[in-house]
């Protein structure tokens, strides 16, 4: 059972949206970081829990085998929530021969679904918004990665994702009497073996990022990031250079706290680039603007970007081939749409971005760029 706040890489993901046997089970629940908002946040769970349950006991679908594993596998997976280290979603999957916990940075619509497929869209828009990225960190004797984004300080690569790190470079005797006698003190970064080290640093971040690219922030003293650079590809690559030493072990915290400016000045910079992609869009009409506008050419295929300010929800049902907007308890009402509109953009190649509160605010607060 992974860790409430693994990585979400999109191997994973694609795993979660599988076909399953039936009963999947997938419980959302809207979750809070702080008192007083996070007192009923348990009570709230065990009684969308024992609904998922009686669901399941009373499915004639389900045969006495399922029924028995999926309501004890929602058992466990209610014993292995943490949520004293709760962000602002649950999910919570089962299904016969498995259960998984997650804690989302987006907030969820409280819900309990059976179906043949676990419920991901708020899943994969909480990873979209969140916007992940790595960090690796870089001294003369070792290279660990660290994954890290907007609402989390980097932590760890587990070693499901990567076991190629951390990377050491093996140990050298060098003669200490030779460099005294004559002066020779070779450079940290000079030898062959220092030099076959930065090579098996390099194609260790080449494979993690083929299995899962996000941006990537170098970090370390400039004589350990230059001969890198002399290397392979990874630091000219990578968004940011950050020249600090002596965090290859992290902390987490202070890792994030070396990257922070430059995050953040990247993290500008994506956004006013998409803020100029919608312009230009804008001005040869190719533009979508609002959640009708944007949920209709995400379905037709047709968006190539869709950005989403940060804050925005909204709650419709479908009249005829339009969106409109309805109340939460109409019948028909769709309260995650602009979570599957992220999703379903996503499955047809589209770029999703999302971008801080008020900067679509003419757009309708989602906007997209047409293919045609």
């Amino acid at each position: 059972m992974p860790s409430m706040h693994q990585p979400l890489t999109p191997a994973v993901l694609a795993d979660l949206r599988r076909p399953r046997k039936y009963p999947a089970v997938s419980v959302l629940l809207p979750t809070h970081r702080r008192e007083p908002d996070n007192a009923q946040d348990a009570v709230r769970l065990r009684n969308l829990l024992e609904e998922a349950k009686e669901a399941v006991h009373n499915d004639p679908e389900v045969s006495r085998s399922d029924r028995i594993d999926v309501i004890g596998r929602l058992d466990q997976a209610l014993s292995e929530v943490d949520l004293v280290h709760a962000e602002d979603g649950l999910a919570i999957f089962a299904a016969p021969g498995e259960h998984q916990v997650w804690s989302l940075s987006r907030p969820v619509p409280a819900r309990v679904l059976l179906a043949q497929t676990f419920l991901t869209r708020n899943l994969v828009a909480a990873h979209a918004a969140d916007q992940p990225y790595w960090v690796l960190a870089l001294d003369s004797r070792v290279a660990t990665l660290w994954s890290g984004s907007r609402q989390h300080v980097p932590e760890s690569v587990p070693d499901a994702l990567s076991a190629a790190f951390p990377v050491r470079r093996p140990e050298v005797d060098f003669d200490p009497e030779r460099q005294e006698r004559i002066g020779d003190t070779p450079s940290t970064f000079n030898d062959e073996e220092t030099r076959r080290y930065l090579r098996e640093v390099t194609e260790a971040v080449a494979a993690v990022q083929a299995i899962d690219p996000r941006p990537l922030y170098a970090v370390g003293e400039l004589e350990a990031l230059a001969a890198l650079d002399e290397a392979g590809p990874v630091v000219r690559e990578a968004v940011a250079r950050v020249t600090q030493g002596g965090l290859t072990e992290g902390p987490g915290e202070a890792l994030g706290r070396a990257v922070h400016d430059a995050d953040r000045a990247q993290d500008a910079e994506a956004v006013a680039t998409v803020l100029d992609d919608l312009d230009r869009a804008r001005s040869r009409k190719a533009f979508a603007g609002g959640v009708d506008e944007v949920w209709q050419s995400v379905t037709e295929g047709r968006a190539a970007l869709v950005a989403i300010e940060d804050g925005y929800r909204t709650t419709v049902r479908t009249d005829g081939d339009h969106l409109v907007p309805a109340a939460a308890d109409e019948r028909g009402a769709r309260d995650d749409i602009v979570d599957e509109i992220a999703e379903q953009a996503l499955d047809t190649g589209a770029r999703v971005r999302f971008v801080p509160d008020g900067a679509l605010s003419e757009a309708g607060q989602i906007a997209a760029v047409l293919r045609y």
